[in-house]
């Protein structure tokens, strides 16, 4: 089956403006953040194309500038989803994967086992991807999405709390048999199906948890998570660039 991978870009972020083409970055690194997300994902086997869609002429001169794949896309999209989908609608895939493109520490592994999570299922129409959570602050970070599965791998719920709650444990943590998802934010969609996806309108759950995909949970479709050894940060903040670029030095 044809994949294509698609990175939304939008250049206004409220928390850190622009943080996809910082000077700062390629200063440091010798690449911009959306460079780097790009030639992490290039290294994937299981994808024929990468596309970053973009609604910013300056990203798109950027992506151009590095040799990049690019498209623009309306002003208009209140998501990336609905960005991928519009590029999407042009496409001829069978498989669509939306990388984030604030995510300079993507592994290509990811992304091949997104793919292939979608690909193997008879039933799900997307797949997504969580790893362990081994760390109580983590576990109770807000700001880190929890998932839980049934008992065939699908999800059952996504959120911001902690799921499940262990009733009789002060250390959930560390509560024998009890396993703990963070979700990743890297998705596989069939491409019919992201199509019809991003016209659905918002859940009342997805509109609590400010979680976009309890959208598909809430009408009743079936999402595939792989559980996997990697992990990925997004830089949604100013403590967020300067760590990646800290460790970026010293490695």
């Amino acid at each position: 089956m044809k994949a294509v991978v698609v990175i939304p870009a939008r250049y206004a972020s409220t928390r850190l403006p622009s943080k996809l083409i910082l000077p700062e970055v390629k200063s440091v690194t010798g690449r911009y953040i959306i460079e780097h997300v790009y030639h992490q994902v290039k290294q994937a086997r299981r994808i024929e194309k990468v596309i970053i869609a973009t609604d910013s002429e300056l990203i798109y001169d950027i992506v151009k500038g590095f040799g990049g794949d690019v498209e623009m896309t309306s002003v208009v999209h209140a998501s990336g989803t609905d960005r991928i989908a519009e590029v999407a609608d042009r496409l001829a895939a069978d498989v669509i994967v939306n990388v984030q493109g604030d995510e300079p520490e993507m592994n290509a592994a990811m992304v091949d086992q997104v793919v292939d999570a979608l690909v193997d299922d008879k039933v799900a129409v997307m797949a997504t991807l969580a790893h362990r959570i081994k760390d109580a602050a983590e576990l109770a970070n807000p700001n880190v999405v929890k998932v839980v599965l049934d008992n065939f791998g699908y999800a059952l719920y996504f959120s911001r709390s902690q799921i499940p709650h262990v009733r009789d444990s002060k250390d959930p943590i560390s509560e024998p048999g009890t396993a703990f998802l963070r979700h990743l934010g890297i998705y596989a969609y069939q491409r019919d199906f992201l199509l019809k996806y991003s016209r659905l309108p918002a859940s009342p759950l997805e509109q609590s948890e400010k979680l976009e995909q309890l959208r598909a949970l809430s009408n009743g479709y079936k999402i595939k998570v792989a559980i996997t050894p990697y992990t990925s940060r997004g830089i949604d903040t100013r403590d967020d660039l300067m760590a990646f670029l800290e460790k970026y030095k010293h490695d």
